[in-house]
């Protein structure tokens, strides 16, 4: 069975952006990209124009700027397996990483398997639907793209989330709807305080969301109060989901400190998990800004503490 002195779970802009600094550090790391489990190169894969990126003013799709970030890891020597890893042994050293169909023992880990969007599963809104064009799960990552400039845009969900991308999307929409099932929010008082009092934004109360059509984008939206069943149709240049995310973690099966939520604990400042020689970034430990650039930032972070874990225990 092989040894590596890094393996990398994981292939968004936190795995490769760890890979590329590891492998120019030359850690010759191993990189498990994923396949069933979701495409190479994570949430961005789904994602149309990326404008926040820096580096390219005229804005890169998703898919071209994961497959740039992957040439680039490959270019310094990072052995990429296109499997999903199904479990890992975090009791004894060197780890086992048990991939699909490779299995690997590490003397360090980076855990960058990032979140899940939940989305609910309503007619118009799936793949091949209208996801990625007009539905999406991310204010902060869309909302100042052109299609839903003044126009009107509905939010899904009833929490501080759900608030804090309403009032993000009121400098772009003409209008924006919350549409939440019950009749109070769920977010904290202050938020929902702002939420109340910000005229750009209307609460749709005991309301669920029915249906999404349009032809080539988003262009109406059906609504059904949940206590008289009366449906509405209205116009709509967008829908936002937010309702949360489920972190990738499940083929940890608790071997690592999380939050209520799932979220791998990191030790402050650092991507160090509770499990020495075990490192996390990416959306995998951060539910607060959950950006490519932030995801990239902490790979570089996850890749330069293992280095220094490595080098302190003398297994480079």
């Amino acid at each position: 069975m092989d040894r590596k002195k890094l393996v990398i779970i994981g292939s968004g802009p936190a795995g490769f952006t760890a890979a590329i600094y590891a492998a120019r550090a030359n850690l010759s790391p191993l990189m498990y990209e994923g396949f069933f489990s979701g495409p190479s190169g994570g949430q961005l894969m789904t994602t149309t124009e990326v404008e926040n990126f820096p580096g390219f003013p005229d804005g890169i799709t998703g898919p071209e700027l994961m497959e740039a970030m992957k040439k680039q890891a490959l270019r310094f020597g990072t052995e990429i397996l296109t499997e999903d890893v199904e479990e890992v042994d975090l009791n004894k050293r060197p780890f086992k990483v048990k991939g699909r169909n490779t299995t690997v023992l590490a003397d360090s880990l980076i855990i960058a398997t990032g979140a899940t969007a939940k989305r609910l599963d309503i007619p118009g809104t799936r793949d091949g639907e209208f996801w990625q064009k007009g539905v999406t799960a991310c204010a902060v990552c869309d909302g100042a793209m052109p299609i839903f400039r003044d126009n009107e845009l509905y939010v899904i969900g009833g929490g501080d989330t759900a608030v804090e991308e309403a009032i993000f999307l009121t400098k772009y929409g003409s209008k924006v709807f919350i549409v939440h099932r019950r009749d109070e929010l769920r977010a904290s008082k202050i938020m929902a305080r702002h939420a109340t009092k910000h005229p750009k934004i209307e609460i749709l109360w005991d309301s669920v969301l029915t249906k999404v059509e349009g032809r080539d984008v988003v262009e109406s939206v059906t609504l059904q109060n949940v206590k008289t069943k009366e449906e509405k149709k209205k116009d709509a240049a967008g829908v936002f989901f937010a309702i949360g995310h489920n972190p990738n973690t499940a083929f940890l099966m608790g071997q690592l400190k999380a939050d209520d939520h799932g979220y791998l604990l990191v030790k402050s400042g650092s991507t160090y998990t509770d499990v020495d020689g075990v490192f996390a970034a990416g959306d995998v430990q951060d539910k607060i800004y959950r950006q490519a650039i932030s995801a990239a930032g902490s790979g570089c972070m996850a890749a330069l503490d293992a280095e220094r874990w490595l080098t302190a225990n003398g297994l480079t």
